[in-house]
């Protein structure tokens, strides 16, 4: 399934500096029985959003009309827990593009680069400025250049580098998912085996 591709991306932010943000409560596991990557976005973080009869908790952020973009920008070891490819699904069927946090869990960072969504990993000081901007001002802008590798909080044009997969990265600029890519060569491929000798 390809995917939009993913450029620069200028967005205002929605700030959640919670740490140890985990795979279930990213989608709670009683919502994975469907297969396909759609509708996850109406439960993420479910039990966080919405109360026992299904009215939203006005306290969470998501549920604050303020913040707003297609930026998440959240705290220490975002995505921990279990491996579930689930959690990302969510995240961009909600809309985000962008995940930003000082440290990401290996697999739900993976598992993001496969489907469109960017994890960008930043320096704790420079996610507290950024934390601080938006609270200041919820139409804050960040600018995330993946051509570069740069994401900049425009209010104060802080920068920082970040790092991907040049695989990754490929795709991520073309649209593509694994299968995209291994199709994007299909030429490459068969002229390869015709030259193989049986």
């Amino acid at each position: 399934m390809a995917y939009d591709k993913f450029t620069t991306l200028t967005s205002t932010a929605v700030p959640m500096p919670i740490e140890n943000v985990d795979t279930d409560q990213i989608i709670p596991a009683r919502f994975l029985k469907a297969t396909k990557r759609e509708g996850f976005g109406d439960n993420l973080f479910r039990d966080w959003r919405y109360n026992g009869d299904d009215t939203p908790k006005a306290d969470f952020v998501l549920n604050n009309p303020i913040y707003k973009g297609k930026i998440l920008v959240g705290g220490k070891n975002f995505g921990s827990g279990s491996s579930r490819e689930h959690a990302a699904w969510a995240v961009y069927d909600y809309g985000f593009r962008c995940v930003v946090s000082s440290f990401f869990a290996d697999i739900f960072k993976n598992n993001c680069l496969n489907i469109g969504v960017l994890p960008v990993q930043i320096s704790p000081e420079f996610a507290n400025e950024i934390f601080e901007a938006i609270y200041a001002d919820a139409n804050t802008e960040l600018e995330i250049n993946l051509e570069a590798q740069t994401i900049t909080l425009l209010s104060s044009g802080t920068q920082e580098s970040f790092v991907i997969n040049n695989y990754k990265k490929g795709n991520m600029l073309n649209g593509f998912d694994d299968i995209d890519y291994l199709q994007n060569m299909k030429s490459e491929i068969e002229t390869f085996t015709e030259s193989r000798p049986f």
